[in-house]
């Protein structure tokens, strides 16, 4: 066993250290929120007066916080369900070798996650105005998929970069229809990378902000369109609370992704 050198005892240290201090600084605003949400007084600061639920008593007695908690479940679980479908299929012909153009196509299929999102939003106005989508969850839906689709693009052509086609010819050899090889041999092996896809997708759905105030109306108010009411009309220390169930509701979905990757993994080695 090879003993290391005194420099390199410090340069791990020295890594170890930086890697600490950038964690901290990416961390500590998000968890800093979590504290103030039991804060007794209505401000947003420390140190704090006494510790309190009162302001999560009021985000449950709310009903605009309801609305808006019903409203961005609904939207992003539609919005998903439609990005999940579309991204995968996308996904599996761009990933196919005889697939013609893919460097072209691909740039514009991930577009909306790189073009700035306030383009994205004035764009769907102008286009969703005309079709009377605005001001309905018919629109927010279809415009929150077009915005989760590259994600799952991304993540099932990732997956599929190892995906071994010879099954699939297996089973077209054996008599199996397109979608009975789909369902039963392909889907089960880029099972986690679609999933890892439309995680990513809903947490886009229900962050998004922006496209929401282009597009919805007063029915359609998310829980980010929501806090953004509160902090531009008054201040209330609901918001607060509502972060720090965000930064709870955060964390488990990259926790659900971190497990989906672990699961992804095996089925990796067992292709290879």
């Amino acid at each position: 066993m090879q003993s290391t050198t005194l420099t390199e005892r410090v340069g791990r240290r020295v890594l170890r250290l930086v890697s600490a201090a950038v964690l901290v600084f990416l961390v500590a605003p998000v968890l800093i929120v979590i504290p103030l949400s039991f804060n007794e007084s209505a401000y947003f600061s420390y140190p704090m007066s006494g510790f309190s639920t009162r302001w999560y008593a009021a985000l449950v007695s709310s009903e605009e916080w309801r609305l808006a908690v019903v409203n961005s479940f609904i939207i992003g679980l539609a919005s998903t369900a439609i990005a999940t479908v579309l991204g995968t299929a996308a996904a599996m012909g761009i990933s196919r070798p005889s697939f013609p153009l893919r460097g072209f196509i691909m740039p514009l299929l991930i577009s909306p996650m790189i073009i700035p999102i306030v383009v994205v939003a004035v764009s769907l106005y102008l286009v969703f105005a005309p079709l009377g989508l605005t001001s309905s969850h018919a629109g927010v839906i279809l415009a929150h998929a077009a915005l989760g689709t590259p994600f799952v693009v991304i993540t099932v052509t990732a997956t599929l970069m190892a995906f071994n086609w010879n099954l699939v010819r297996a089973a077209a050899s054996l008599g199996a229809p397109p979608l009975v090889t789909f369902r039963r041999v392909t889907l089960p092996l880029i099972a986690p990378g679609v999933a890892t896809g439309a995680v990513f997708a809903f947490a886009t759905s229900f962050d998004e902000v922006i496209v929401i105030l282009f597009i919805g109306g007063a029915e359609q108010k998310t829980i980010p369109r929501q806090m953004w009411s509160g902090i531009r009309d008054q201040i209330n220390p609901s918001i607060l609370a509502m972060a720090a169930l965000l930064t709870v509701f955060a964390i488990t979905l990259f926790l659900v992704i971190d497990w989906l990757h672990g699961r992804a993994a095996p089925a990796a080695d067992t292709r290879g």
